[in-house]
């Protein structure tokens, strides 16, 4: 490879692509890069002169990254379509509005300043899974590049279309106060718009884009936005506050006291809602999710379904499609609608325009609706270190012991293991609707831990302890992360 070259192996993630700018990647790295994903995008097209959608978040650096992405593209005989500033799922819509063939967006999410990446995928509605980012890491390394003759075309005011989209299919007669807070980031300039043309009366909270992140990362599982984002809905008496990520596809969700609602929560909330008026759906969530999506009365009365699944939004995406469910809901707050409410993509801003919806049709308070769930008790998600290496092999063997557990009808605090989920790592369930999961972090050296009870704070505990002590008699377990 040209010395002048540089590209960590790294930077190709599970999903996506991500890396310090210029540390990691060089501006004729990302040039290959956009050599790699023309190819790619060729290869799985079929077409000479496919049509991509590229566009950009608001980063110092964002532009000319984009710059030398479509020079790469374009080498390759890829048509690009240019629509500027934008938001993931600004990006991901255009691709269906303009019926293009792939998309590239330029951006590090709520990644702090020096990140770039790069979010992508061929099939609308999806982006790259772990086969297409193997796939494209192999291709752009050994510079198996096509070459062709592509072009560049400017899409000039596309973000008009897309806000419209939203507006017009989503008005409601309730005036809901909402606390709208961007960190910074670039939904500054989408979600306020949006929300106040439906009908919201707003607040709106560091929506003035400045790429430098004066305050905080705008990231809605950040701590410090989401004391922020409480303090401005008491101080303004408002009903909800939600808070968007650097690129617009998570939300997160604090009440009208000023406590912040986890999302796989927000998410049981939005299904039950949605439940009456769309009988016999399906719902897909991740494995950390809580329980109460499997025991709800209203989604059993309705004779709905939920699929838990692989964790990563990647994958919940894919199986949202798969399984022509009506929603799916990951616990890091991105949220997916398939039609009629979406086009099967993460959108935070359409996610918060759901819990509008949920607000304008109950005449009651978030924090009176979020209260009629069952309490539970649930830890953080927690993290013991475990070699990359070894991460994989050491869940596979947790697995067969918890299975052999079950089958040996061993007591764990009193009770069986009723249920043993597979799907990524091992998540075990007991008639009480308590759980616990062991999975492998997909983008750290270490494993992924929860438990939750639906009975009491001590349950919740003696279902850690239990697996604690399975992680420590395996040898290869480190540090927490945090411990309860």
């Amino acid at each position: 490879m040209n010395r002048n070259i540089k590209i960590d192996p790294y930077g190709f993630r599970e999903y996506d692509a991500r890396w310090l700018y210029e540390k990691d990647i060089n501006k004729d790295g990302i040039i290959n890069l956009g050599k790699g994903l023309g190819t790619q995008i060729i290869k799985h097209t079929k077409k000479e002169n496919p049509r991509i959608i590229v566009g950009h978040d608001y980063r110092s650096y964002s532009e000319e990254i984009k710059s030398a992405l479509k020079e790469g593209l374009i080498s390759t005989g890829c048509n690009v379509e240019d629509v500027g500033l934008s938001l993931s799922p600004m990006v991901y819509f255009a691709q269906f509005n303009l019926n293009s063939d792939a998309v590239a967006m330029v951006t590090a999410s709520h990644n702090e300043n020096g990140w770039t990446g790069v979010k992508m995928g061929i099939q609308k509605g999806l982006t790259h899974a772990p086969d297409e980012m193997k796939e494209l890491k192999e291709i752009t390394l050994n510079e198996k590049f096509l070459t062709g003759n592509g072009n560049e075309k400017q899409i000039k005011d596309f973000d008009k279309i897309y806000k419209q989209d939203l507006i017009e299919k989503n008005k409601i007669e309730k005036k809901i106060k909402a606390v709208v807070a961007c960190g910074n980031g670039t939904a500054g300039v989408f979600a306020p718009d949006i929300l106040r043309g439906i009908g919201c009366e707003v607040i709106e909270l560091d929506c003035e884009l400045d790429w430098t992140f004066p305050k905080y990362n705008p990231n809605p599982e950040d701590l410090e936005m989401l004391h922020a984002i409480a303090k401005a809905v008491k101080d303004n008496n408002a009903d909800i506050g939600f808070g968007f990520d650097g690129d617009g596809d998570r939300v997160g969700v604090i009440d009208d006291k000023g406590n912040e609602i986890f999302s796989d929560k927000i998410g049981l909330l939005i299904a039950r809602n949605l439940a009456s008026n769309h009988k016999n759906s399906k719902f897909v969530v991740d494995v950390k999710s809580t329980g109460l999506y499997s025991t709800d009365k209203v989604l059993r009365e309705n004779n709905c379904e939920t699929i838990y699944w692989k964790t990563g939004h990647s994958h919940i995406k894919r199986k949202v499609n798969h399984e022509k469910a009506l929603a799916g809901f990951e616990k890091s707050g991105h949220f997916f609608f398939n039609q009629p409410l979406g086009y099967g993509y993460d959108d935070g801003i359409n996610s918060a325009i759901q819990v509008c919806h949920l607000l304008n049709n109950q005449n009651k308070k978030m924090s009176e609706i979020i209260s009629e769930l069952p309490n539970t008790y649930q830890t953080p998600t927690m993290a013991p270190y475990c070699k990359d290496e070894e991460k994989y092999n050491v869940v596979e063997e947790l697995v067969k012991e918890v299975q052999k557990i079950k089958e040996g009808k061993k007591l764990i605090d009193g009770q069986n293991i009723s249920e043993v989920l597979t799907v990524n790592g091992v998540r075990f369930s007991f008639a009480d609707g308590s759980w616990g999961l062991i999975r492998a972090s997909s983008n750290k050296p270490s494993l992924v831990v929860v438990t939750e009870s639906p009975t009491s704070d001590d349950r919740k505990k003696k279902i850690f302890d239990f697996i604690d002590d399975l992680l420590q008699k395996t040898g290869k377990i480190g540090e927490y992360d945090q411990k309860i």
